[in-house]
């Protein structure tokens, strides 16, 4: 059984004003642990149940407001810096009107008190499986910019998830940007998540899908999955099985199938492996069929 001890362990604290700064204090660890946080909705309950390793330091970035923004650019895309809130990434109409699939994803995560504080940059730098704004952000084609005293890298985000709750950053590096890009008129996206409660829970199961449609054809498509593998995933399989082809109920069907097929689920107390299996089937149908209900012009969620 897990005690909870509710006051924190004995560790530094930092709170820089700016990234220069940041990097000095990253830099001075001189061998010493430190966890980096935003919201701490994820570190601080840990540190308080004393899971995992307990940190020599605590580094705040909150003091970083030059991270907090949400920008959408007709050309470049949408941005997302490491300290906008999930509840201000929900409501934003810019998110709304050009990624309803990750606003909706937003809108799913905890209470209304932890939406006000988490970030969408933690949410997936947490690397659960089942964060719910990951599917969305995959099928969104999102990439990552890693930052650090050395300067500045973007990768997709495919590569931040290392595992269950693992991270690829290195030492000395944090994700300052979440970027995703313009999609054609017309495209469209949906997050749909499975879970006993439709508030203040965890994912069983966590599908997003982008499509692009094309005079009754598929165009371009990406699922993403959320809660079936040690990491939010592509359903790369299903994508091929459907890209390209006409979307007749035939084609969604074996798309679906292949999606089941290609996720790794385990069996916990949220839900058997083989249920988990069956309902992203399940899913993937339901959000292309929303998806096409909404028309070229329609917003899916």
């Amino acid at each position: 059984m897990t005690t909870f001890y509710r006051r924190l362990p004995k560790v530094d604290y930092f709170s820089p004003r700016s990234l220069s700064e940041l990097w000095e204090v990253m830099q001075s660890a001189n061998g010493n642990t430190y966890k980096v946080f935003a919201g701490g909705t994820d570190v601080i309950p840990n540190l308080k149940r004393r899971k995992g390793e307990i940190p020599h330091a605590l580094v705040d970035l909150k003091g970083l407001r030059e991270l907090d923004y949400i920008r959408y650019d007709a050309n470049a895309g949408l941005a997302i810096g490491a300290l906008a809130s999930v509840h201000a990434v929900a409501a934003s109409c810019l998110v709304r009107e050009h990624y309803p699939a990750l606003a909706t994803a937003a809108e799913k995560i905890g209470s209304i008190q932890i939406r006000n504080r988490a970030t969408v940059v933690g949410n997936i730098c947490n690397a659960a499986p089942s964060a719910d704004t990951a599917p969305a952000l995959l099928a969104l084609d999102a990439s990552v910019c890693c930052s650090s005293a050395k300067g500045d890298r973007l990768m997709p985000l495919t590569d931040l998830f290392a595992g269950p709750l693992r991270n690829t950053l290195s030492s000395g590096e944090i994700v300052t940007e979440i970027r995703i890009p313009t999609h054609r008129a017309g495209s469209r996206s949906c997050y749909i998540k499975l879970s006993p409660r439709q508030t203040l829970d965890l994912a069983v199961v966590g599908v997003a899908v982008f499509l692009q449609e094309n005079g009754g054809a598929c165009e371009e498509i990406r699922i993403g999955l959320g809660a079936v593998g040690p990491t939010p995933m592509r359903a790369l399989a299903a994508e091929s099985a459907l890209r390209g082809t006409r979307l007749t109920p035939e084609n969604i069907d074996r798309a679906a199938r292949a999606a089941a097929e290609e996720c790794s689920p385990r069996d916990s107390i949220r839900g058997s492996a083989a249920y988990r299996r069956d309902m992203v089937g399940v899913l993937v149908k339901k959000a292309i069929r929303k998806i096409l209900a909404a028309g070229p012009s329609g917003t899916a969620c």
